[in-house]
């Protein structure tokens, strides 16, 4: 191709012609379209010309042939049960901050809780020449990929596997004291579903915690979220706040012999406030709500949602570094768990218990 012509239709101008068509070298053109430091070497109205002939003959780079040359591609898998407002739209905000400023690329694929989509994505993400994964919430049983992985509230036990988690037992002494101390003792707890990988570490906490203030914890008043209805097929979504209204309604059929609740998160605490407003009792004055995560919209309910805040941007952002600090130094020793620090945030939705 002479200088000035174009023999290709759009869209099918490789490195090599597009250097011919410039008189440079191959090289040259690349440092500057990928915006190399060693580009600044380069004359501004050569850098001026790339970049123009480069828009104007619409040519797109060929990531998969310099990912054979780099042994990268510059893009990770990040897997997720969903991305609904909440847990995961945090931490994929602190996710694709931090993978922004590294200038890689990611696929999120969401799982929605299928096993078969859980074993099939990975393999599709590994076709796809990811240099790593960063599982949000996800079990990382049969897991075996031939890249780094970093996974976030998983509790991951599989070698080679970095978590980011938090520290649990912390998050119920923050909670069970701030109750106690208005002098709560018949309290509701709203355990996750079987299927999170937090629900299980969260409970057991709980129930040291509660040993260890001598608080009991009555059987009748410990509930579940159910998962069973949980499909995007069924139309019921995972993170609507029916999640802790339908639980909270069911126990208030039972009983009312219980004056605070402290659920699983946010979402289902503010279904559950819907529940209380329902059978007539007020919150703080009857009963006092505690909730986790400290989403966004927590501060907006009504009344305004006292929680546990767990660092949700912090986590998906130091979970991305961890993931892109192993993609580039594949043989150092790296800890199996980084343990964030929770914090009580107290708002309108908890008071002294009722004499």
């Amino acid at each position: 191709m002479t200088k000035g012509q174009v023999a290709n239709p759009p869209g099918q101008v490789n490195l090599k012609m597009l250097a011919e068509h410039l008189e440079l070298s191959q090289t040259t053109v690349s440092l500057v379209l990928n915006d190399s430091p060693s580009a600044k070497s380069i004359p501004q109205d050569t850098r001026d010309r790339v970049i123009e002939a480069a828009r104007r003959l619409n040519y797109r780079p060929n990531y998969f042939a310099r990912s054979l040359r780099q042994q990268r591609s510059m893009s990770v898998g990040v897997l997720a049960p969903d991305l609904s407002e909440g847990y995961f739209t945090r931490v994929m905000s602190g996710v694709v901050e931090e993978l922004t400023e590294a200038r890689y690329f990611y696929f999120t694929a969401c799982h929605d809780w299928k096993r078969e989509l859980m074993e099939k994505y990975p393999r599709m993400l590994v076709d796809r020449a990811v240099d790593g994964f960063l599982l949000l919430n996800t079990p990382t049983e049969q897991f075996d990929v031939p890249v780094p992985v970093v996974a976030i509230s998983a509790h991951s036990s599989a070698e080679k596997v970095t978590n980011v988690i938090l520290d649990h037992h912390a998050a119920a002494e923050q909670a069970l004291s701030h109750l106690h101390n208005l002098g709560h003792r018949k309290i509701v707890i709203m355990r996750g579903p079987r299927a999170i990988p937090d629900s299980e570490f969260r409970w057991a906490s709980i129930q040291e915690v509660a040993q260890e203030m001598d608080l009991k914890i009555d059987p009748n008043l410990v509930v579940r979220i159910d998962s069973s209805g949980w499909s995007m097929r069924t139309g019921h979504h995972p993170m609507a706040p029916e999640i802790g209204y339908k639980p909270m309604k069911a126990l208030l059929e039972k009983t009312r012999d219980f004056t605070a609740v402290f659920c699983f998160n946010d979402i289902a605490a503010i279904g559950a406030l819907r529940a209380l407003k329902e059978a007539g009792l007020r919150v703080p004055e009857d009963v006092s709500v505690v909730g986790f995560d400290d989403i966004i919209s927590a501060a907006y309910s009504t009344p305004s949602l006292t929680t546990v805040r767990q660092p949700l941007f912090e986590m998906g952002k130091r979970g991305a570094q961890i993931l892109l600090e192993r993609i580039a130094s594949r043989n150092k020793e790296y800890p199996a768990e980084i343990v964030m620090s929770p914090e009580l945030v107290v708002r309108e939705s908890t008071g002294p218990a009722p004499k």
